[in-house]
């Protein structure tokens, strides 16, 4: 029928698993009634023979039969209706069709946190097979380290080299950490000189970021600044055409004001990503009041 859209994914119900799980939970919902029968009935059918001073264990039993029963009726949820599901990635729209998105990264603690593994989630975030002027990439540093700010610029760096080997290549493993882990595959000539030149910006870029941190340490990360620090939101890089948007976001934090943990900082990434930023032709600072 023309003008009509076909559908990107269908929905299989999975009939016969279905059956076999509705059954089990009939059987095994029983089962449990018959329990939770036996176990009210010696509570309130306490006879002379048996000692009072066993009741407390045995509400205590009965207690946790309740709650494990309580989890496993929780868990029958996705069994009930066990389905499939068939996409079709071709039939998405055009590129220019695509809607924006954002990927929000949260981190809090440089030592708990080690800014090397949150900068791969960065760059893999921004490796994401969409088209790059509709993918930003926000990370919340709720302690404002400067780890971490200096992490993201050389994230952004490395990610100049590491994204268009990705889509160059097609390579399906975005994060490079895993990645270079993996066993070298021959793949002709060529491909294998691009790939070890990448690898070796990539140890290099983990080298720099290893020597900062040994240099000035976390410990110097002032315990009281991670809460008591003004605002910060750097663009890093903007105005790259084949880049994704990175934008660094620190709300502030007072001790005598709630922030409400990671909900506030969630809230505050939800304000900052509905600015639309404007001529981002390098590294902004602006005041969130």
């Amino acid at each position: 029928m023309e003008g009509s859209v076909l559908p990107r994914h269908i929905c299989h119900v999975r009939k016969s698993s279905a059956t076999i799980n509705r059954v089990h939970v009939f059987i095994h919902s029983i089962a449990l009634i018959a329990l939770i029968y036996y176990r009210l009935s010696f509570l309130l059918q306490i006879s002379e023979t048996r000692e009072h001073a066993a009741v407390l264990p045995w509400l205590i039993v009965f207690a946790g039969e309740l709650v494990l029963s309580f989890m496993w009726l929780l868990d029958q949820a996705y069994r009930w209706r066990p389905v499939t599901r068939t996409m079709f990635p071709e039939r998405l729209p055009e590129d220019k069709h695509l809607p924006a998105i954002d990927v929000f990264i949260c981190t809090v603690d440089p030592k708990k946190e080690p800014t090397l593994e949150v900068m791969n989630t960065v760059i893999s975030a921004m490796a994401l097979d969409y088209p790059p002027e509709k993918l930003h990439v926000y990370v919340s540093d709720d302690g404002g380290s400067s780890l971490t700010l200096y992490g993201m610029k050389e994230a952004w760096e490395f990610a100049r080299s590491w994204l268009p080997f990705c889509r160059k290549h097609v390579i399906k493993n975005p994060c490079p950490k895993a990645y270079f882990s993996s066993v070298e595959e021959e793949d002709g000539t060529e491909f294998m000189a691009e790939r070890r030149r990448v690898q070796m910006e990539y140890e290099m870029f983990k080298a720099r970021l290893r020597t900062t941190i040994e240099k000035y340490g976390t410990r110097n990360e002032s315990i009281r600044s991670s809460r008591d620090h003004p605002p910060s939101i750097k663009v890093i890089g903007g105005g790259q055409v084949e880049m994704p948007l990175l934008v660094y976001v620190s709300r502030e934090k007072r001790p005598s004001h709630p922030h409400h943990f990671k909900a506030g900082a969630l809230n505050v990434l939800l304000r900052v990503s509905s600015i639309r930023f404007q001529n981002i032709s390098k590294v902004i600072s602006m005041t969130v009041g």
